[in-house]
Order: C-alpha cells, then structure tokens, then sequence
C-alpha cells in the first residue's frame, strides 16, 4: 500500500509542477472561443434512466423567446410492469431554466408525467430511445437547463443540465442563436428528422441538418454568413494489450484527438440583404466514422460572431452490438493477434457470425454456459460504450477495456489528471491495481476524459489469467 501511495504521491507531483508551467503558457495565448456546443452523452448509472438531452435557444417568427428542449430516453434503462399484456414505464420529467443573467433574475419550470406503453415484452433490452420534444418559453437572455427524469416505479432519478442563449430581438445588433442539428434514418418505416441530443451521432443516420438563426436589426449593408463543416483528425484504434510498450506522445493514440490537424468537407456563404431574424438550415449526407465540427461565422462590427457545434460519427447501432461484425470486433481482447486478424478478414456477415459463434463454443464447450458469458461479455461492451466514449466508442479505450476483462473496479481514486483502479481489498498489489493518466485534462476546449493505462510488460500473465477466466466460463464464479 505505500509503495502504492509513494508512486501515486510522485505522479501528482509531477503533474502539478507541469500544470503550473501550462496554465503560464495558457495565460499567454489568446483566448479561444468558447461558443461551441457538444451535446450530452450519458449519466450512466447501474439501474438509472439513461437519458441524454439538449436545451437550445430560438425566435419564432414573432420575435418571441422559446427554448427547445430534446431529450433521447433509452427504454430498457427503465423499469415496466405488464398491463393487460402490454409494458408499460411511469416516468416524471422535470425541466428547469435559471437565467444567469443579473438583470433577468427569472426562473421557468415545468413538470411532466409520462407513461409509455409498449406491446413487445423485450422492450426491456432495447436500447432505442423514446424522444421527448418540448418548448418552454422564456425572455431572451443567457440561461442554465436542469433536465430531471426520474422512474416512479424504481424511484431513482437522474439530472443533466446545459445552456441556451437566445439573443434580444430588441437590440439593435447582430446577433446568433445556437445550432439544432437533426438526423434521419432512411431506413425507418416512416422516415422523419429527429433531434441530435448528443455528441455521438449512430452510423444509420443517414443526413444531418443542421438549423440556426441571425437576427440583423441593423442591416446598412449585407451580412456575410460563412460555414464550414470541418472533421478533424483522430484516434480510432483499439486500445492495445496491457504488456505492450506506452504510446509515444507524439502519437495520435496519445493525444487523442487533434483539433490542429483538419479538413473541410463543405463550406458556403450567404449574404443577407433583409433586416430581422432570419432561419437557416444546411443539410449533409452520412458521414463516416470520425469527429466532425460545424461552423458559423459571421462579420459584426469589425469583429466576429461564432457558433459551432462538434459531434463525432460512431458505429451503426452504438451503443448497441447487433451486427456480426460488431461482435467480433471486441473479441480482440480474448484473442491472438494472428487468430483475430483471420476472423476480421471474413467479409461475409452470416459467415462472420458462425465464426464467433465457433470461437465461443471452442473455448466453453457447453453452450448454455456459453450464452451465459457472451451475454456478460457484451453487456460490459455496452456498458463500456456508455460510460468511456470520447473520440471514439467506449470499448476501445483504455479504461474500456479494463472495464470489459475485469468489470467495474473496486475502488477508484483520482488526484489532477491521475487516476487508480483497484480490483482486490490489497491496495499494494501490483497485479490488481491499474494507473491511468490524462496527457491533457479536460477543460472546455477539450472536453474528453481521454485515460490512457501505464503499461507494464509484467501485466502480460495478468491478461493470460483473465482471459482462461473468460473462456473457461470460471467468469461467472468470480468478482473480478
């Protein structure tokens, strides 16, 4: 435990007196522009409604002041009860914006009693979400949104907040709200536009829309409106074997995320003559995997308007695993590299599947054992979804994959940008306490939790042991 809390010391340290030397460098920059939105991911709780949300600011054609409210309720987060053969969940939601303005000193509230009913017993399992559209009306201004959803039959609640500006009408300025960005599915019976709450966006979507608004009350001459959508580069590989060498930090791995190294996919100008408030919409085809940015400029008053909302493009189902590739790609963890790399070669979806299917069954022998494994073994691929996305999908981070071979840790402690986690009451024991660091915190310019573990080639019999846990099925018996 010492020898555990002497390295911890030591690493704080360190991280301190380089945290120091940055916020010097930092405080010599210009400062950046902090007008862009990310949308919300998931509060994952255990048993918690899984909820995502976004709160922007609008006009109506009227001049008058609405925030638009767009939550995702993941149905099996929740808890039914059969009635007269159908499911049905009893959820309350309860929406409330305080105006942080000083000379606006308001705050608007609503409460809402919901319950969705469904005829399909495995409802329970889903992880399609119930949309929840409101607007609430407010006076313009700069305000911060408390979403709380709570499960009347669970009585456990969860609570997400965001911004929404919405600018004056009244002044005699250039003024733009936030973006709403909107996907669709074509592949839906009824295909329709639907809110992007989030900042991953699933693969299906196939076009995104994006829909802002200028107010020009002050129109001597046209007013210039650049866009751009932008996809930066970054990190989309799997997180490689605990034994093997660190990251190098001039790698992309390392840093994550690089929003120095972009390229611009779509750009258009438009010039607006009229005076007020004026909508207007851009629509995209699919995008591929990747982390993208739309962008808004404009010229006001020898300076600048900017708005931009970022959001990253993920596998098709995400966070969900149904498809045949999806399910051998987490496999990796379980794998050779040379046995992986001949089951990633199989194009054919139904083929691919057999051959998962002949992995688990090769190993564990029996197969209601075997379903009990795969059952817990994607699970945690979900759960790792949920809980570590960033740049990429959750299960291929560090922590994503410790999460996946031994479950959730024991204990964690966290100090800066250092993090432990610990599988075992022995809190000195090398083979069950796992260091993290972040190379860079996040902070509103980058905003990910990106951990990366400290490698150690002495984990290579600590990994050995986990996976004969796994593909023996002694999984099952055991805690870690």
């Amino acid at each position: 435990m010492k020898e555990i809390e002497s390295r911890f010391k030591q690493q704080v340290e360190k991280t301190a007196s380089l945290l120091v030397m940055a916020l010097i460098i930092f405080s010599c920059t210009p400062k950046m522009n902090p007008d862009i939105q990310r949308g919300s991911d998931y509060n994952y709780k255990p048993g918690y409604p899984q909820v995502r949300f976004s709160s922007v600011g609008s006009l109506n054609e009227n001049n008058k002041a609405s925030i638009n409210i767009a939550a995702d309720i993941v149905y099996g987060s929740l808890i039914y009860k059969e009635d007269d053969g159908k499911q049905k969940a009893d959820i309350s939601i309860d929406i409330r914006a305080v105006s942080q303005d000083e000379e606006n000193a308001s705050t608007e509230s609503k409460h809402y009693d919901l319950d969705i009913e469904k005829n399909d017993p495995d409802i329970v399992h889903s992880q399609d979400s119930f949309i929840f559209k409101k607007q609430l009306e407010v006076s313009p201004g700069n305000y911060k949104v408390y979403f709380t959803i709570t499960d009347n039959q669970s009585e456990k609640k969860i609570t997400l907040t965001d911004k929404a500006y919405i600018p004056n009408p009244e002044n005699n300025v250039i003024n733009l709200t936030d973006v709403r960005m909107f996907g669709k599915d074509m592949d839906d019976d009824e295909p329709h536009w639907y809110p992007i709450t989030t900042y991953s966006v699933q693969g299906h979507t196939d076009s995104l829309k994006f829909i802002f608004q200028v107010t020009n009350n002050n129109a001597e001459e046209p007013l210039a409106i650049n866009t751009e959508l932008i996809k930066f580069k970054s990190d989309q590989s799997v997180a490689r074997p605990m034994y093997y060498a660190d990251y190098s930090p001039s790698s992309i791995e390392y840093k994550g995320i690089n929003f120095d190294k972009k390229t611009v996919i779509a750009e258009s100008q438009r010039r607006l003559i009229q005076e007020g408030s004026v909508f207007i919409e851009l629509k995209f085809d699919s995008l591929p995997r990747g982390n993208y940015r739309f962008q808004i400029t404009a010229a006001k008053g020898g300076g600048e308007l900017y708005k931009a909302r970022d959001f990253g493009v993920k596998y098709k189902y995400y966070p969900a695993i149904q498809t045949s590739r999806a399910m051998a790609r987490p496999l990796i963890y379980l794998m050779d590299e040379g046995e992986y790399e001949e089951m990633m070669k199989i194009s054919d979806p139904k083929k691919l599947k057999q051959a998962v299917d002949r992995f688990w069954l090769k190993h564990l022998g029996n197969e209601a054992t075997a379903k009990q494994v795969i059952k817990k073994y994607y699970k945690r691929v979900v759960e790792a979804n949920k809980q570590f996305s960033n740049f990429k999908a959750g299960w291929k981070t560090d922590a994503g994959m410790i999460y996946i071979l031994f479950g959730p840790p024991w204990y964690v402690e966290k100090h800066l940008n250092k993090m432990i986690w610990s599988f075992a009451y022995n809190r000195s024991d090398f083979e069950y306490n796992y260091f993290f660091f972040q190379p860079k915190m996040k902070n509103a310019y980058y905003p990910f939790e990106h951990w990366i573990l400290e490698r150690n080639p002495d984990y290579f019999n600590v990994v050995y042991r986990q996976r004969q846990l796994w593909l023996s099925g002694l999984i099952l018996q055991r805690n870690v």
